[in-house]
């Protein structure tokens, strides 16, 4: 608000700049917007104790000139005089030189001296053939000047030359004047085997104005009759086939599969049904032919096991005689 309000209600600017610092002291820029209203109002001791602030927290010298020209305005030229030349003039931007120049030139007519002030604007940058942004500003302090020495004619053409570059600068600062195009192109190196997603875009990118591939010619169709390509010919045997003189192996199904399956737990459970009975019938047990080799201890209880039962006829004696010889 205080950029907006400079120009046309410098006071109102003043006060935004102070609701600012108030809020935000200890940023440059406010402490700088703070310095240039109260410096607009007049107030030199403000606007330079909020500048040497502002120099304290930002380290720059860009607002070196006007705080040489505060320290005239409080009637100090020879103060201004000695800031001036208390940094290098050479490590200033070339806009802050010349403002620094004018500011030394016009501390020299405060103290009388007017051939020192013209000497003070006699710097690389007052050229008659080029206008930069600081150049009006320049050729008018030059002109004044020789206009205090007397040297009227001179300070006609200087302050002529300054409304000229006025106008050049308001002619190149017009809308579409200082635009400018630039195209460049750059190479992308592309690693065809990378599978970076980021990579793949940058290739498409870069090959989006290659000349399309011509597309392959179709195919001609073939004539009524002729085998389709990869269609065996007549005669010869189907790709997977068996070769010629090999006998067909015919492929089980999966129906003829699960009867294989069933037929073989049928033979199982007979086999096992088979079992049961032989164990269970003592002459069957007895009539099975020993093996020549010597039974295992195990395998011979079993058999004294069997034999026992058969003799002494546990399986003819009834329920309840066994349950009177078990009480």
């Amino acid at each position: 608000m205080a950029s907006r309000l400079i120009d046309d209600d410098p006071e109102l600017a003043h006060q935004h700049a102070l609701a600012a610092a108030r809020r935000a002291g200890r940023i440059g820029v406010v402490r700088e917007t703070l310095a240039i209203t109260a410096y607009q109002l007049g107030d030199f001791a403000l606007a330079l104790r909020e500048l040497r602030t502002y120099r304290r927290i930002t380290g720059r010298d860009d607002q070196l000139p006007l705080m040489a020209d505060c320290e005239r305005g409080l009637g100090r030229p020879e103060k201004a005089l000695e800031l001036a030349r208390s940094v290098d003039a050479s490590t200033l931007e070339t806009p802050v030189r010349v403002e620094l120049a004018i500011v030394k030139s016009g501390a020299r007519l405060d103290l009388g001296q007017t051939e020192a002030a013209l000497e003070e604007l006699r710097i690389p940058e007052l050229r008659r053939d080029k206008a930069f942004e600081y150049s009006p500003a320049l050729f008018a302090s030059f002109a004044g000047v020789l206009e205090e020495l007397g040297r009227d004619e001179e300070a006609a053409e200087w302050f002529a030359l300054a409304d000229r570059a006025i106008d050049a600068l308001e002619d190149a600062m017009r809308p579409g004047e200082l635009e400018e195009l630039a195209v460049t192109t750059e190479r992308i190196e592309i690693d065809p085997e990378s599978d970076d997603p980021d990579d793949l875009d940058d290739l498409d990118v870069a090959e989006a104005g290659a000349e399309p591939e011509p597309e392959p010619e179709p195919e001609p169709e073939p004539e009524p009759g002729e085998p389709e390509p990869g269609e065996p010919e007549p005669g010869e045997p189907e790709p997977g086939g068996p070769e010629p003189g090999e006998p067909e192996v015919e492929h089980a199904t999966a129906e003829d599969a699960a009867d294989a399956d069933a037929d073989a737990d049928a033979d199982a459970d007979a086999a096992a049904d088979a079992a049961d009975a032989d164990a269970a019938d003592p002459d069957t047990a007895v009539a099975e032919p020993t093996s020549a080799e010597p039974a295992t201890p195990a395998a011979a209880a079993s058999d004294d096991a069997l034999f026992g039962d058969a003799l002494f006829g546990d399986d003819l004696i009834g329920d309840e005689e066994r349950r009177e010889d078990e009480r």
